[in-house]
C-alpha cells in the first residue's frame, strides 16, 4: 500500500515537473512573438527607407527564423520525454 501511495505521488510530481515546463515554454513562445528584434545591419538598412511594410516584413521574417529551432528542440525534448516515459512504465 504504501509502494502504491509514493508511487502516486510520484506521479503527480512529474506531471507538475512536466507542466511547469510546458507552461514556460509557451509563455517564451508567445512572448518572444510580440517581441520587434532586429540585427544591426537589418535596423541601419530599414532605417534609411520609408517604407514600414518592407520593415515590417523584415522582423516577421527574423521572428520566424527564430522561432523554428525553438519548436524542433521542444520536439525532440517531447520525444525523449515520451520514450523515457515509456520505458519506466514496462
Amino acid at each position: 500500500m504504501l509502494n502504491k501511495v509514493e508511487s502516486r505521488k510520484s506521479k503527480v510530481e512529474s506531471h507538475r515537473k512536466f507542466s511547469t515546463s510546458v507552461l514556460f515554454f509557451l509563455f517564451s513562445f508567445f512572448y518572444s512573438i510580440a517581441t520587434n528584434a532586429q540585427c544591426a545591419m537589418c535596423r541601419a538598412a530599414l532605417e534609411s527607407e520609408e517604407n514600414q511594410a518592407k520593415a515590417k516584413g523584415i522582423n516577421d521574417g527574423i521572428v520566424y527564423l527564430m522561432v523554428i529551432p525553438y519548436i524542433l528542440v521542444g520536439l525532440v525534448f517531447f520525444a525523449v520525454y515520451k520514450m523515457y516515459t515509456k520505458k519506466n512504465k514496462a
